[in-house]
């Protein structure tokens, strides 16, 4: 007990100052306020990210001609970004620090939104692909960065609770996402393919381009405001927020470390998990406004984003809802819940072939809500040897992978069966599989206190 209460002041670079005393742990005596919430603001940003990602699938499909399954190749691109440079992303946080993979992180972000720009005037999907991995780029170091370093900065017992506050922002950067692709990509009027397919030659190539041209609109702003946090956080000190190591040989290789890990069965249960929940969020999001324009054809793209709206405002209040829940009751009868009704309305989804469908998948989204931090922080958690942190944070990112599958494999259901509802039940499986996980969790915490007698 003595040497998780010895502690050091920050002596990093910084115009403001952290307050806060590390221990030896690696977390902090308390949360630094103004810190943390720098930290927070970070989240809204990749939910922009992403959330933009559900309106180019729409308005790509229609000007490049797609099947629903080339079109999930947007998500591909982003997530598989994700997966490639998370371990990258651990050695720069851990031969540096967090705040380093931040400013990384964000110089990336701004970067990628920048190459829209050339391609938008090369006009070919794979441009834009490759654009979108650039961004992603960015978001595997902020991400990688940003969930763990949340659990860290302040006392070890509040570290999910800081989590689930910090991704409580995450919707609402989704919601300006979807607000900037509402009006300033997607058109008042008929649908898009409507329009298209009322031009033909040179006329339909020159709209078709001025509609690529308007996906530009959204990265101008995005980029702004990356600028301005990247500056307040590099003149900002941060707490290291790592184990204080006494000698060399407390540091370990990356070779111990995803051995370690690979023989870990709760940190490999918990990245099955992620990997179909992030799945299964992005998927659903990749398709709802799809959903809506095959249920309705007299709506066009900027009406159906409304449904995608209301998605986001359902994830937000389900996660405000959860973390009250969570708060004073049994964490995982909450989530367990949560996941029986989400299967329940899936399945409403498939079922019902009128617009209730539609608002079906919403309520989807607001069940989404304490997910992919409860699953993050106890995965990360389960490392009891905390020399393997950064690295273990990195590869939970990476099971983000699950968004470049998991949409790819209903749309190719879509097309293969013909019915964008039908497809609805690979996301389905995969929030069954998430139940399942939460059971073996409460099941697990339930005997734990006979295997401790």
């Amino acid at each position: 007990m003595m040497k998780e209460a010895e502690g050091v002041k920050n002596t990093s670079f910084g115009l403001i100052k952290d307050p806060t005393t590390q221990l030896s742990n690696g977390y902090l005596n308390k949360t630094p306020l103004l810190q943390y919430i720098l930290l927070s603001i970070c989240f809204p940003m990749w939910g922009a990210a992403a959330s933009l990602n559900d309106v180019l699938i729409t308005q790509f499909k229609s000007i490049f001609e797609l099947s629903d399954f080339a079109s999930a190749f947007v998500q591909s691109a982003f997530y598989g970004g994700y997966f490639l440079l998370a371990i990258p992303a651990s050695r720069v946080i851990r031969k540096w620090s967090y705040k380093s993979g931040l400013l990384v992180g964000l110089s990336f972000y701004i970067i990628g939104c920048m190459l829209f720009f050339p391609a938008s005037h090369m006009a070919t999907y794979t441009v834009f692909l490759a654009a979108l991995f650039a961004i992603a780029t960015g978001l595997s170091f902020l991400e990688t960065s940003a969930n763990t370093y949340s659990s860290m900065i302040g006392p070890r017992k509040f570290a999910t609770l800081r989590l689930n506050i910090s991704q409580t922002f995450y919707p609402i950067g989704s919601i300006f996402g979807i607000l900037l692709g509402k009006y300033l990509i997607f058109t008042e009027g008929e649908s898009l393919n409507k329009q298209l397919e009322a031009l033909t030659g040179a006329e339909r190539q020159q709209f078709a381009e001025e509609m690529l041209q308007r996906t530009l609109g959204p990265y101008r702003w995005i980029i702004v405001v990356l600028a301005v946090l990247l500056l307040i956080i590099a003149l900002t000190q941060f707490p290291h927020c790592k184990p204080l190591h006494h000698n060399k040989e407390a540091k370990a290789t990356i070779g111990e470390t995803l051995r370690y890990l690979a023989s870990n069965r709760k940190f490999a249960g918990g990245i099955v998990t992620q990997f179909l929940y992030v799945g299964m969020q992005t998927a659903v999001w990749s398709f709802t406004i799809r959903l809506a324009l095959n249920l309705d054809d007299s709506i066009n793209e900027r009406t159906a984003s409304n449904y995608m709206i209301w998605a986001f405002v359902a994830f937000f209040v389900g996660k405000f809802v959860a973390n009250i829940l969570m708060t004073k009751f049994n964490e995982n009868l909450v989530l367990i819940g949560y996941s029986i009704a989400g299967v329940a309305a899936l399945a409403w989804v498939i079922a019902v072939p009128n617009m209730t469908a539609v608002y079906a998948a919403i309520l989807t989204s607001g069940l989404f809500g304490p997910c992919w931090a409860t699953i993050y922080a106890r995965t990360l958690d389960s490392i009891e040897d905390k020399r393997h942190t950064e690295t273990g944070g990195a590869v939970i990112v990476m099971s983000i992978i699950g968004g470049a599958v998991i949409p790819v494999i209903q749309g190719l259901a879509s097309d293969t069966f013909g019915s964008m509802q039908l497809a609805f039940s690979v996301s389905l499986v995969c929030f069954a599989a998430v139940l399942i996980y939460f059971l073996y969790q409460y099941k697990a915490e339930k005997s734990a206190p006979a295997i401790n007698e």
